[in-house]
């Protein structure tokens, strides 16, 4: 079977390039044969998916098995239970067609009777009809090989096939490879894939409005009330369904030391567990943010989501040191007892640079957010809604709930902190 592939540069419009891909896709359906299919994708992607799982696509549900006939056939069922899930296109079976071929078989019988072995007959077939490389022409820095094989009349159809010599006999006579094999004309698959010494038929899909973990979790739970497999044969996935799931992994177990790291760091400046939970507050506050944004947008998580979410915690922290600092500073400083007067104070003193700080920031990134159906942003765009949402509620939120949390939670140890200031603390004795 022929595979083509066609690269075509899509124009600005009006219309979004969801929309373009989905009208592609429906053309296509009116003019592939009925054992056909094709893909609709980028090329960067398409060749990754390819180097992911040998087929292009973004999930490939790989089948196992022995026999090729039960393959198919159940990788037939796979494909109309998963077939109406929400979220699935261009979804397909391997292209494993079967196509006219001749097949020859040994008489073991007559072999022994004129004194051959099956591996000489193999040789001599593939010497006769397939060719073999008898020298080498090498002309300035390229070489050719040169094959020898018989011409295109000698094997033309299974009678000529069944005149070839097989061997010679002393007394001159001549066996014909119809005389000691059967050779009829038959149907076999055009390739038979292989993986891990095992014979796999794959059913492959891409996945548009809704996130590759949802998707996939659906098309699992269809197969397991819908398609019950022989023995011996199973499913895999693979594709980028297998590489989120490693690199989740990978960027939650970060994620976490991420945060370890943030809150050891808080701990080492203020000495204080009290002062370093109060600041971290701000993630919690940002993820709603974060959350609501990607809930308003594409509605899908992925691993450049959970990157985003990591980058967003330093960045929230940053608003609450920049508040709590500040308070202490004046208690330090500038003498200031702990007061609603000193945190109002502290606050609008900091509030100019925490908006600055955030809106500077979303202000760079809001180019990403309109993006969202350029090519090439497709990894940028997830990422700049989460930090521009997170940003927007961790901000919000961190002018009112930072000095009241400050308030309420934190005189023991910012007067804690003090005391470790001489000045500070013939200051705190005078007030006290």
């Amino acid at each position: 079977m022929n595979h083509s592939e066609f690269e075509i540069a899509l124009k600005k419009l009006k219309r979004s390039r969801a929309e373009v891909f989905s009208d592609i896709r429906e053309k296509i359906k009116t003019v592939i044969p009925a054992d056909g299919y094709a893909g609709v994708s980028q090329p960067i992607t398409h060749r990754l998916d390819h180097v992911l799982s040998g087929v292009k696509a973004q999930v490939a549900l790989k089948l196992f098995g022995s026999d090729l006939r039960i393959l198919r056939q159940q990788a037939a069922e796979i494909k109309n239970a998963i077939s109406d899930v929400p979220g699935i296109v261009d979804l397909q079976i391997e292209g494993q067609v079967l196509f006219p071929q001749y097949k020859i078989y040994a008489v073991r019988e007559d072999l022994a009777r004129h004194g051959l072995v099956p591996g000489e007959i193999i040789e001599s077939l593939e010497a006769m009809l397939q060719g073999v490389p008898v020298t080498r022409i090498i002309e300035k820095d390229r070489y050719l090989d040169v094959f020898i094989r018989l011409d295109e009349e000698s094997r033309k159809d299974i009678e000529a096939i069944k005149r070839l010599p097989a061997k010679t006999l002393p007394t001159g006579q001549v066996i014909t490879l119809g005389e000691i094999t059967d050779i009829f004309e038959t149907s076999g698959p055009n390739i038979i894939e292989r993986e891990n010494l095992r014979r796999r038929i794959a059913i492959s899909f891409n996945t548009v409005k809704r996130d590759l973990e949802s998707i996939v979790s659906d098309v699992k739970g269809r197969i397991l009330e819908t398609v019950k497999f022989a023995p011996g044969y199973f499913v895999e996935f693979g594709g980028q369904y297998e590489s989120q799931r490693q690199a989740t992994r990978m960027v939650t177990l970060l994620g976490v030391l991420s945060i370890l790291g943030i809150f050891l760091v808080l701990y080492a400046n203020f000495k204080s567990f009290a002062v370093a939970f109060q600041i971290m507050v701000n993630i919690p506050l940002a993820l709603v943010g974060s959350v609501i944004a990607i809930f308003l947008t594409d509605r899908t998580f992925s691993v450049a989501t959970l990157i985003a979410f990591i980058t967003l915690c330093g960045i929230a922290s940053r608003n609450g040191i920049m508040m709590i600092s500040h308070y202490i500073h004046l208690m330090k400083e500038e003498g200031e007892s702990f007061t609603k007067e000193m945190v109002i104070r502290g606050s609008l003193e900091r509030l100019v640079p925490v908006l600055m700080t955030a809106f500077s920031a979303i202000l760079a990134l809001i180019p990403l957010v309109i993006a969202k159906d350029e090519a090439g942003k497709e990894i940028l765009h997830p990422v700049a809604v989460v930090i521009v949402g997170g940003l927007l509620s961790s901000t919000l939120l961190d002018i009112f709930l930072t000095p009241a949390i400050f308030y309420r939670f934190g005189r023991k140890s910012a007067e804690r902190l003090v005391a470790k200031n001489p000045e500070a603390e013939i200051i705190l004795s005078k007030k006290h």
